[in-house]
């Protein structure tokens, strides 16, 4: 029998990533008396980021991903660069935590206090009403319910909060933010943008990428300093200079005494009540001692991710919803998305042998869209577009030629940089389509005896159209700046949703109930006070890096969840 803890909160916040942190912030420094529940282990920041200052000679192997590691997290190792000794207790088990595939899927999580914030790429961009627009535009999927107009103040309220750096460009379709001073372009980057300003017409443009590191003063009296070019970010940051829940969000909604926080805490359902058509709280089992507790709540948050919060809603059954809490549509679990990426070109830059950098930038270079933006850049054989990151670096000599690997010329090379590499990769918009999918099997229980996800998703006809342009013009603008030995590549082994760590879509927003599980606040349709902020609620993907845009919807909604609850106490 159900241990009923009785505990009841004005709101529950189920996850404590990217989304779940700006839920927890925003609804405590609103008053609401908050309840915080994280499926996995306590995370506290500066102490529990172990590895934060290790070198390579410190971490086992070498700091080579060992067997041990490949046999326990054999989909996670896809990647190549989750399974990491420095940051691989991050990642969580394949063996502990197995899904399934029915066509392959890459699902990287971390199940910890701050989730994937703390592994986070910090590339921060907007999506424009060139994105908000586009299903419309294009007869794809459902419309947008909203439109930059919308967001565009909380874009600003969300960055002020957590420091971006970078430059702006003054693009409509690529919008200006409030940033921080930006990181800089190397002596090859600075030659490649000029490049390609000079040799193509159609708006390219390079610039430094957007990213949500400190580069000047402190923010918001939390402790959080400035970056200091170690590159060790996904160790967890002892600086608090890239923004994470644990360094940011999390404590400032601690500092309100409305925080409840409860690790290893595994939200299974939703539980509806029929005669007030609202949620009153959620089930929990113990991720410890197998224990289950009920909490309960005026408002409820998912932003546990888009999977695992599609997964929360479709165990959620009632009498009211047979299929899942508010799955009246049939869309949840459907229209997963992610970015398709692992194709561009690469080449050797010659002539700057007396140049090198100081420190190790956490960031690199970005080439905003530029297909099918305006009547002139339209293509013919691929809707919407993609953006390149990437950058130069100099290698080390003895890393190119085997020989110096040892011997008493070893110490010598080691002094001597490399040669001028140079890499464009690009990040394309995926579209939504109802056959790419998740959904639960019964059959398949994981150790706390719920059902397991399956997958059932890849890219469609027009990702790989636009894969061929992807390649084609990383080749072009490379070859225009004069560069040698310029390869393109797309690597066919990697193509596979996931990989990009962006998963979304599995409960839309959209204008009507039929087609879409979201209102324009991130709202359930029929069952308003349960809010879905996390990658589950997006329309469309865009090309630009999404975790920006969960935070500001969330900040959105936690805003009108609390004038709510206020209007109605």
């Amino acid at each position: 029998m159900a241990k009923t803890d009785n505990a009841q909160f004005d709101a529950i916040v189920v996850g404590t990533g990217i989304s779940g942190g700006w839920a927890a912030k925003e609804l405590c420094e609103q008053g609401l008396k908050t309840l915080v529940l994280e499926r996995g282990r306590m995370v506290k920041h500066i102490e529990d980021y172990t590895t934060a200052h290790l070198d390579p000679w410190d971490l086992p192997n070498g700091g080579e991903t060992t067997q041990e590691i490949i046999d326990r997290k054999p989909k996670q190792h896809r990647t190549g660069y989750t399974s990491h000794p420095a940051r691989e207790h991050f990642f969580v088990d394949d063996v502990k935590h197995p899904y399934n595939e029915d066509r392959r899927f890459d699902w990287m999580r971390g199940y910890h206090v701050g989730g994937r914030s703390l592994m986070w790429g910090r590339q921060s961009y907007r999506l424009s009403d060139l994105d908000f627009e586009a299903n419309k535009k294009d007869g794809v999927a459902v419309d947008w319910p909203v439109r930059y107009k919308d967001i565009e103040p909380w874009y600003d309220k969300v960055e002020e909060y957590i420091g971006v750096s970078g430059q702006n460009l003054g693009l409509k379709h690529f919008p200006d933010q409030k940033l921080l001073k930006p990181m800089e372009l190397n002596c090859v980057e600075e030659h490649l943008q000029n490049k390609i300003s000079e040799k193509f017409d159609d708006n390219r443009l390079l610039t430094i990428g957007r990213t949500a590191h400190i580069t000047e003063g402190t923010k918001e009296g939390l402790g959080r300093g400035t970056c200091q070019y170690r590159s060790r970010c996904m160790r967890g940051c002892p600086y608090g200079a890239y923004f994470s829940s644990n360094s940011s969000t999390l404590p400032a909604a601690e500092a309100t005494g409305n925080m409840t926080l409860r690790p290893n805490s595994i939200v299974h359902e939703v539980i509806y009540d029929d005669t007030t058509k609202q949620a009153t709280g959620v089930r929990v089992i113990d991720a410890e001692t197998k224990e289950s507790h009920v909490y309960y709540a005026k408002i409820i948050f998912l932003c546990a991710s888009a999977i695992a919060s599609a997964s929360i809603l479709l165990q959620s059954k009632s009498e009211r919803f047979p299929n899942g809490l508010g799955n009246d549509s049939g869309e949840i679990g459907h229209n997963i998305m992610d970015h398709h990426f692992q194709v561009g070109a690469s080449a050797i830059a010659e002539g700057y042998d007396d140049k090198y950098v100081k420190g190790r930038r956490p960031n690199g270079i970005y080439i905003p869209r530029f297909r099918n933006v305006d009547k002139k850049t339209k293509m013919k054989n691929f809707i919407r577009g993609y953006g390149y990151q990437g950058g130069a670096s100099r290698s080390d000599a003895s890393e190119l030629v085997a020989e110096l690997k040892y011997g008493p010329k070893l110490a010598e090379a080691i002094l001597k940089p490399g040669e001028w590499n140079v890499n464009l990769l690009a990040f394309g918009e995926t579209l939504p389509d109802h056959s790419n999918r998740m959904y639960l099997d019964y059959d398949k229980k994981d150790e706390w005896g719920l059902p397991t996800v399956t997958f059932d998703a890849d890219f469609g006809e027009n990702e790989l159209k636009m894969r061929e342009d992807m390649k084609e013009q990383a080749i072009e603008m490379l070859k225009a700046a004069g560069y040698k030995n310029v390869k393109g590549y797309d690597h066919e082994t990697s193509r596979a949703m996931g990989l990009g760590i962006h998963e979304m879509g599995t409960a839309r927003m959209g204008k009507d109930p039929k087609t879409s599980v979201l209102n324009k606040y991130n709202q359930i349709h029929a069952c308003t006070n349960v809010y879905v902020t996390d990658g589950s609620f997006m329309t469309s993907s865009g090309c630009q890096n999404p975790s920006l845009t969960y935070m500001a919807f969330t900040a959105r909604a936690a805003n009108h969840a609390a004038k709510n609850f206020k209007k109605n106490a």
